[in-house]
């Protein structure tokens, strides 16, 4: 019987992907907060936030995506 994979998981990892997902959070929020259609600054934090916190899921996802393949590339070459 073949022994079962471990799926690695590792506090540094995590913690390097939430820095990363945050920096992106800060660039988003400030080149998304100028194009809010409002004069009331609550609302545009409040929209920008919201609209930064899209792009920055999307951009954790993407940046998971981007791991899955670099590992699967580098282990098909051994």
């Amino acid at each position: 019987m073949s022994s079962p994979e471990k799926k690695p998981f590792s506090v540094v990892s995590l913690v390097i992907d939430l820095v990363l997902t945050g920096i992106a959070f800060v660039i988003f929020y400030s080149l998304v907060n100028s194009h809010v259609q409002s004069n009331d600054p609550k609302m545009i934090m409040l929209w920008g936030g919201l609209c930064a916190g899209c792009l920055s899921g999307v951009f954790w996802l993407a940046w998971q995506m981007l791991k899955v393949v670099f590992k699967f590339q580098r282990e098909s070459r051994k």
